[in-house]
């Protein structure tokens, strides 16, 4: 399928912000939408990087439009060096993040031929990180939210959760190239938050915060990959904040692999992203927010049925009775 690319300059929260718009060909049908953010660490990638770009004509391909966002970046930093002294300039938090969240608004109402509840929000590792924190101030704004979340690899929380063993073993065996020890992901942390102590706000990390009434998430991680604690963390926190969401781990691949198109893992993963975004059927809806007294009500048919207790049909003890015995 062909598919139509081209720039727009919106008028962002702190400038002038550049997106680049993927929409399939004239005659195609346009089944969703999708905001994404590319990774790099948050200083480091821009809109032609494959993560973005190649990313962005796949999905358009099978009828996603992409408003791929250029976000203004932290500034460069050699994070694996821990002595390397903080850089000056740049762009820190918040900016990025609610750079992300008006080019949601945007997309939503720019009458790009796909319905405002068809538009998911999304985004790779740092974009990950960014992509969740825009859901958490959407939810909070008390505005629309997308129809679901997108994150491939992402880095969720200030501090890396502990691996599991499984994980510990891979994580050992890495190059040191492809590593990412916690010293590093410490002073990528405090170069992209502008400071060194753990971030105040819930939307720089969104991992380990209230995550009620969020969007139904797809997470897909890489196999080798220190940051796989992050998304596995935070796929296991949004479901207990009562968040429908799929984890995929992409079997023998690096972090970072969608930016590498050729392999067989970048293949997979894309397909499984399509595969969400299209398909209606794998996707639930946002449940109990914070400070919603409401609760999801039970099926219309089986209001006002009781479930039995007992598979003998005897009443079950009551709890003085049960603790006399």
């Amino acid at each position: 399928m062909n598919v139509a690319v081209g720039d727009r300059l919106l008028p962002g929260p702190h400038g002038e912000l550049r997106v680049r718009v993927y929409e399939p060909a004239a005659d195609a049908e346009r089944v969703a939408g999708l905001v994404w953010a590319h990774g790099g660490a948050f200083m480091h990638g821009d809109l032609d990087m494959p993560e973005a770009d190649w990313v962005a004509r796949r999905l358009a391909a099978v009828g996603v439009v992409v408003v791929s966002v250029d976000y203004r970046l932290a500034p460069d930093l050699d994070y694996r060096d821990p002595a390397d002294p903080r850089a000056p300039g740049g762009a820190r938090f918040p900016v990025a993040s609610e750079e992300v969240t008006f080019a949601f608004g945007w997309a939503r109402d720019a009458g790009l031929g796909v319905g405002p509840e068809r538009w998911s929000l999304g985004g790779a590792s740092a974009g990950g990180n960014l992509a969740a924190g825009a859901s958490l101030r959407l939810r909070d704004a008390g505005g629309p939210l997308p129809r679901s979340i997108v994150l491939a690899y992402p880095v969720a929380h200030y501090e890396l959760p502990a691996p599991s063993p499984e994980l510990a073993a891979k994580i050992a065996a890495l190059p040191p190239d492809r590593d990412f020890p916690p010293e590093a992901m410490r002073a990528m942390g405090a170069n992209y938050l502008g400071r060194g102590d753990l971030p105040v706000s819930p939307y720089a990390h969104p991992g380990g915060q209230d995550l009620r009434g969020l969007p139904p998430t797809f997470v897909v991680t890489s196999d080798h990959d220190a940051l796989r604690s992050s998304g596995e963390a935070y796929c296991a926190e949004l479901a207990a904040a009562g968040v429908d969401v799929l984890l995929v781990r992409e079997d023998s691949t690096y972090h970072g692999h969608l930016n590498e198109p050729d392999t067989a893992g970048a293949a997979r993963s894309i397909a499984r992203i399509a595969t969400w975004l299209t398909a209606d059927g794998l996707v639930g809806t946002p449940h109990e927010a914070p400070h919603d007294s409401s609760s999801t009500p039970p099926p219309a048919e089986l209001a006002g049925t009781s479930v039995p207790t007992s598979s003998t049909g005897e009443e079950a003890p009551t709890e003085t009775e049960a603790a006399a015995r």
